[in-house]
């Protein structure tokens, strides 16, 4: 996950809605079906929907009242979190 994709993602969101998002992220799950697709390929699909359900998770916080800087830095660090596991 990269946080400036996801700062961006969250933006847009602000400014459209969120349901872009989730309708991008079932096209994209939908295409991770192509059998003939390299592992390349899908690392790069799954990059984009794991940022995609960041930007999600990002944005409920913000609506739950965070701080938007304090929203990302609070998601990044349970990414990290979570990795260093």
């Amino acid at each position: 996950m990269k946080l400036p994709v996801i700062k961006q993602l969250t933006q847009f969101i602000e400014e459209n809605d969120q349901d872009y998002l989730v309708e991008t992220i079932e096209v994209l799950e939908a295409l991770t079906e192509v059998p003939s697709l390299k592992d390349e390929e899908l690392d790069v699909i799954g990059e984009l929907i794991s940022n995609m359900y960041g930007a999600l998770e990002v944005h409920k916080s913000i609506q739950n009242g965070m701080d938007k800087k304090e929203a990302l830095n609070s998601f990044m660090q349970r990414v990290l979190g979570a990795i260093d596991k």
